[in-house]
């Protein structure tokens, strides 16, 4: 008769508490709490324990980083099958036209493989913290603003989506994750909330 191996799973410690940061990252800062190089990280903003981020935001975009010490909670979010939407500003070189936002509506072919429907209006210039350093303009070229809801998280996707239609990111901000968002947090700040 076989013994059948218990899986082994952790268990929380019952006065387990679900932290939860919501970090306003810069740009130029890593999304780690240590570099071997010296770079600006989140232990320059972030002096709450024990916490990790869930997903990750590249060093030159901005906005929403979500820290926390629950690992379903970090793993719901990381993960693509779980379909978390996130919402993204996209300042991007010359003015799209609706035609050209609809094939990213439908999914546009990526060196990766075909990207699910996005979520994509034009809007107005956010009001948000001038970016340190400035962005490059070309003085003949206008730019305009983009709000890009996805599920994803393939590598630098906002950016590559846009740069396939022809216009190239400048400035990239995550404003939402899930149900959180960047209100109320200013620039390089975070803020703690309750969660479960």
């Amino acid at each position: 008769m076989r013994k059948h191996k218990r899986k082994n799973t952790k268990v929380r410690p019952v006065d387990f508490k679900p932290e939860i940061v919501l970090f306003n990252k810069p740009f130029d800062v890593l999304c780690q709490f240590t570099d071997d190089q010296n770079r600006k990280t989140l232990k320059d903003f972030i002096d709450v324990k024990d916490v990790y981020a869930a997903g990750r935001l590249d060093r030159d975009s901005e906005g929403l980083l979500l820290l926390t010490n629950d690992g379903k909670l970090q793993h719901k979010l990381a993960n693509p099958s779980q379909k978390t939407d996130k919402t993204y500003w996209a300042q991007v070189e010359g003015v799209p036209t609706e035609t050209d936002i609809m094939a990213l509506r439908q999914g546009v072919e990526l060196k990766d493989g075909l990207t699910k429907p996005a979520i994509i209006d034009i809007i107005a210039q956010p009001n948000i913290w001038p970016r340190i350093p400035a962005i490059r303009e070309r003085a003949a070229i206008p730019t305009a603003w983009l709000e890009i809801t996805i599920q994803e998280g393939k590598n630098r996707q906002v950016r590559r989506m846009t740069a396939h239609i022809g216009f190239p990111t400048l400035r990239l901000i995550r404003y939402r994750i899930g149900e959180w968002t960047l209100d109320g947090i200013n620039n390089g700040h975070y803020k703690r909330v309750n969660h479960g």
